[in-house]
């Protein structure tokens, strides 16, 4: 296939492009940047510029593929305080390539998340839908929800699109996430901390096994599916405190959850979630086998202490 894919120089990019020239696909890949034009081009893809806002260049990258794979999102202003603008913007890409493939029975995957799909209990691939009280549009998370139940209603109009939902940390070597973020405020603090007993659970999984899942879903996903991309259903917190205590010669403590904003700052909110998900459907349905290192097994790898964070 010729494959179009925004967000191809991110961190689940820059794994996906390579996963599908190494299958035999044609890459092109949305760069808004020279630094991301110039690393499609190394990795052997087209290069198409443009940004999420050009929409006549996404009408007309979509039209001229055999698929579509919307990886790109604006986390830059999301995380600055505009999640409302951020999922607004990604709302008019959907739109616009849901336009360009209707009745033309291609693929179409995009990018969601897990946070917040089951609060408390294990999530699987039926959660989330159109019925939820998640699906109202009534903050940036909710419209981001809504996105993901637009993209799986172009089915109904000849696309095969799907919705792959990633757990908050897709781990491997130059992961700058949620893990990297943790390591850094260990070495602020002195202390490697977890919030309460540490029992609440996070889901993981590697790099490349995500960005296999990607080719599968593009290759096979069913017209209408959501997707996850989750190799382990939710590791204790406490856990992953231990290792990176252990790695940075610090102690490994409990914080309360009054003090958890000002230890963890803007993470303490993700870190007090239990949110626990299920990969059983979409295993079942691609024939999906991760095979990288677990969370913990890839920290001890070491090289997320090789440097402080940035």
């Amino acid at each position: 296939m010729r494959v179009f894919i925004t967000g191809a120089s991110g961190w689940i990019g820059s794994a996906v492009v390579p996963e599908l020239l190494g299958a035999g696909h044609q890459v092109v890949g949305l760069a808004r940047s020279d630094a991301a034009a110039a690393a499609l081009a190394a990795a052997g893809a087209e290069v198409q510029r443009g940004t999420l806002d050009d929409l006549d260049t996404l009408r007309s990258a979509a039209a001229a593929s055999d698929g579509v794979i919307h990886l790109a999102f604006k986390h830059d202003i999301a995380f600055s305080g505009d999640m409302q603008g951020a999922a607004e913007a990604d709302r008019r890409a959907i739109e616009t390539f849901g336009a360009a493939l209707a009745g033309s029975d291609r693929p179409f995957l995009i990018a969601s998340g897990t946070l917040g799909l089951a609060p408390g209990r294990v999530a699987t691939e039926r959660d989330g839908q159109a019925a939820d009280s998640a699906a109202q549009p009534t903050g940036g998370a909710h419209v981001r929800a809504a996105n993901a139940q637009l993209t799986t209603s172009f089915a109904s109009r000849g696309v095969r699109s799907s919705v792959l939902r990633f757990p908050p940390t897709v781990h491997g070597a130059g992961d700058h996430g949620f893990m990297a973020t943790l390591v850094r405020i260990a070495r602020d603090k002195g202390v490697s901390g977890y919030l309460g007993d540490g029992a609440n659970r996070w889901p993981a999984v590697h790099r490349f096994d995500a960005a296999h899942l990607v080719r599968l879903a593009l290759e096979q996903a069913p017209a209408g599916s959501s997707l996850h991309a989750v190799a382990e259903e939710g590791v204790p917190i406490r856990a992953v405190a231990e290792v990176i205590g252990r790695h940075l010669g610090l102690p490994v403590a409990a914080v309360s959850p009054q003090d958890a904003g000002e230890h963890f700052s803007w993470l303490g909110g993700f870190l007090a979630a239990d949110g626990p998900v299920s990969s059983t459907l979409t295993r079942e349905w691609l024939g999906w086998q991760p095979t990288g290192p677990g969370l913990l097994e890839d920290l001890d790898q070491g090289h997320y202490f090789h440097a402080p964070s940035a």
